[in-house]
């Protein structure tokens, strides 16, 4: 039994050295042939081959197999034939693109720089940026309504930008120098302001009073803009009174040569002769001239006590109290209702309010802005 096992392990010894040895002839036979154990190959193309034909034929399998797997072209040393070593196996080997000269260097640095030093090409307005704004942008700041209103407002023909209809969408404005009109009134397109304030009476008709009294600047003292009175009114009399920054309007509303009409409701004690109206149209003379109503009417009549409505373009101090007192009848009363188209309405005394666009329009045109 020993003896077995003794010969067991013999044999099994002599099973691997028989396989050590196959092995040992199978590598020699590899090498005669010319390709390398397996522990030996390589597949990477960067290796210097230096003209040894084994890392020649590895170079040219690494490049086969680099190219065939990612389906890219085969290097130039795998189609000669598979030359082994040489230059043939050096390329194949490197797999490297040869280097560029300086000078071939330069030109490319040369062509790059009169490419992109080329003169700047300058498109058209139509393309780039235009000059303005438009119309209907225009419109919606100056609260004629949402931009799509406005620009219903433009296809219904009622738009006019400097003394022309409007027919298209997309025009541009200039706000500050464009005329804009909307069903023939003018739109203030600038940064105007338009107030109509109610003014108690007490009141004196200024911006600052140095005497502490109650005044306009009292009621617009958190406005950031400097507002101006068109026009004064008495400190007893009661009623409508603008107050703006548009200059050349307040200077066209108070100036005679417009003659800008002005209503008011006189209380008076009567009784009233028939021929009263006749009388104030016709002319009261008074220190400083004539002056002359333009409209005449018997608002309310309760026993002696009348209610009467007198218009007039005329703006001189106290003109009305002393047309009325000069013809015999003094004013108990004395409220302004209309300051042109703006009426007064049903506007609380004391209060402030902001014009609507109408009627600054009906304002401007009644002026010719």
């Amino acid at each position: 039994m020993r003896s077995s096992g003794r010969n067991s392990r013999s044999s099994s010894g002599g099973g691997r050295g028989n396989y050590r040895g196959a092995g040992n002839k199978r590598d020699e036979k590899q090498q005669r042939a010319g390709r390398p154990r397996p522990e030996e190959r390589r597949y990477d193309v960067g290796s210097s081959g230096g003209g040894d034909e084994r890392r020649g034929k590895t170079g040219a399998r690494g490049a086969a197999a680099r190219g065939g797997a990612k389906g890219g072209p085969r290097t130039g040393g795998a189609s000669q034939g598979g030359r082994p070593g040489g230059q043939g196996g050096q390329q194949r080997g490197r797999g490297q693109a040869p280097a560029r000269s300086r000078e071939y260097d330069a030109k490319i640095e040369e062509r790059n720089r009169a490419r992109y030093d080329k003169p700047r090409v300058t498109t058209p307005k139509t393309f780039g940026e235009q000059e303005g704004e438009r119309l209907q942008k225009v419109l919606a700041r100056a609260g004629m309504g949402s931009r799509r209103a406005c620009e219903e407002l433009i296809d219904q023909a009622r738009v006019e930008v400097n003394g022309k209809v409007v027919m298209e969408q997309g025009v541009r404005v200039d706000p500050e120098k464009d005329e804009i009109k909307v069903d023939g009134l003018t739109v203030a397109t600038q940064s105007y302001l338009f107030f109509a304030l109610n003014k108690p009476a007490g009141v004196v008709s200024t911006m600052e009073d140095p005497d502490g009294r109650q005044c306009l600047g009292d009621y617009v003292t958190n406005r950031e803009t400097r507002l101006f009175h068109v026009g004064r009114l008495d400190t007893e009399t009661e009623g409508i009174i603008l107050l703006t920054n548009h200059g050349e309007l307040a200077h066209r509303l108070t100036h005679p040569r417009y003659g800008v009409t002005k209503t008011y409701l006189a209380a008076i004690q009567g009784p009233l002769p028939r021929d009263l109206g006749k009388r104030l149209k016709d002319g009261i003379p008074l220190e400083d001239g004539y002056a002359r109503a333009d409209h005449f009417r018997v608002v309310e009549n309760t026993g002696k006590n009348y209610l009467v409505e007198v218009s007039l373009h005329e703006g001189r101090k106290h003109i009305v109290r002393r047309m009325l007192a000069e013809a015999g009848f003094p004013v108990e009363k004395l409220v302004r209702t209309h300051f042109g188209p703006i009426a007064l309405g049903d506007q609380k005394s004391g209060w402030l309010r902001r014009m609507t666009n109408t009627e600054v329009g009906m304002l401007m045109r009644e002026v010719d802005l």
